[in-house]
């Protein structure tokens, strides 16, 4: 069963405390940028829910980040419609539906062709996204208008406010988190782990393994789609590269740094990523040759994450020393 180490669940509530306070004294510039990691953390912990819980290596999973956000830009340009009430289902939706019909395919490979077949998915819908100048094509959209959440006049909740943007995706963040923790405890969860470590077990105890497959693909698609609502809202701008294959390695390079299988550990893998990116990236030009070598070098040393790291940090400071021998005089 799914379980959060004592050091883990510290970890994370230091991790929502500061969350939480920062834009009490932080300035604005980090605050949109800690929008943006928890907006990614979103999308990576989606992914972990398929590779370190199901063991399904998807290189499509932008495709459902991508349809997410076209829906919210289609309901802000094309319909001028920014009702949240509307907009967030529609985008959670069209992701879910998405999954389902791209999943259903899928599932029915393993190995290389699941990775192959997802990664096909993805740049068939990157492909017609950039060719069609209904959808802006190569460009994408610019939007200017956010979701809202109003009855009447009266505006409950406006997205367009740096600080309302903040904490709505904190709290979805957390959201996330909590519904992923309950669902990998619940007998479903414990179902998807188990086809994780032994398929064939699993299906001789006469557990449908397609069902569980695709309906963790659906889950896992809908999750990513929220992470692209956020994203659309964030930036209010669309293009096709939101669904490519480059969108895709980056959130799973997120998940294998944080470590696969921890769900706090795409958390800290986004954070990782985007921080060192946000830094170097201003002191040198060709600072993806760094950000290669970090990885690399995580990879080799690190094959746990950095959520490993931690684990294996916290073990090494609470374990006693062994007693001392004592000697007759």
């Amino acid at each position: 069963m799914y379980a959060l180490s004592r050091p883990a669940l510290v970890l994370l509530l230091l991790m929502a405390i500061c969350l939480g306070l920062y834009p009490l004294i932080g300035d604005s510039y980090y605050i949109r940028l800690l929008t943006k990691i928890m907006v990614l953390g979103i999308f990576a912990m989606s992914l972990d829910l398929l590779i370190g819980f199901t063991g399904l290596i998807s290189l499509g999973h932008a495709a459902f980040f991508g349809v997410a956000s076209y829906a919210v830009a289609w309901y802000i340009v094309k319909a001028g419609v920014t009702s949240l009430l509307l907009i967030l289902p529609t985008a959670v939706g069209v992701s879910a539906a998405c999954a389902l019909v791209i999943g259903w395919l899928s599932i029915r490979t393993a190995g290389i062709y699941f990775i192959m077949i997802t990664l096909a998915f993805a740049q068939m819908l990157h492909a017609f996204f950039k060719d069609q100048k209904y959808w802006g094509g190569t460009d994408g959209f610019n939007f200017y208008d956010k979701p809202k959440l109003a009855f009447g006049d009266t505006v409950v909740l406006d997205l367009s406010n740096r600080l309302t943007l903040y904490y709505f995706t904190f709290v979805l963040l957390l959201s996330a988190f909590i519904f992923l923790v309950v669902l990998l405890r619940s007998p479903f969860g414990r179902a998807i782990q188990g086809v994780k470590v032994n398929e064939g077990r699993m299906r001789a105890m006469g557990y449908n393994i397609r069902h569980l497959k695709l309906m963790s693909f659906i889950i896992a698609g809908s999750l990513a789609g929220v992470a692209g609502f956020l994203e659309a809202t964030r930036t209010a701008y669309v293009n096709p590269e939101l669904m490519s294959w480059h969108m895709s390695g980056n959130v799973m390079i997120m998940v294998i740094l944080g470590g696969m299988g921890t769900l706090y550990g795409p958390l800290l893998g986004a954070l990782a990523l985007t921080l060192l990116g946000d830094n170097i990236s201003s002191m040198w030009d060709h600072w993806l040759l760094i950000m290669g070598l970090f990885v690399i070098a995580v990879v080799m040393f690190l094959p746990e994450g950095i959520a490993g790291l931690i684990e294996k940090a916290a073990d090494r400071f609470k374990r006693k020393p062994p007693p001392k021998e004592e000697t007759e005089p």
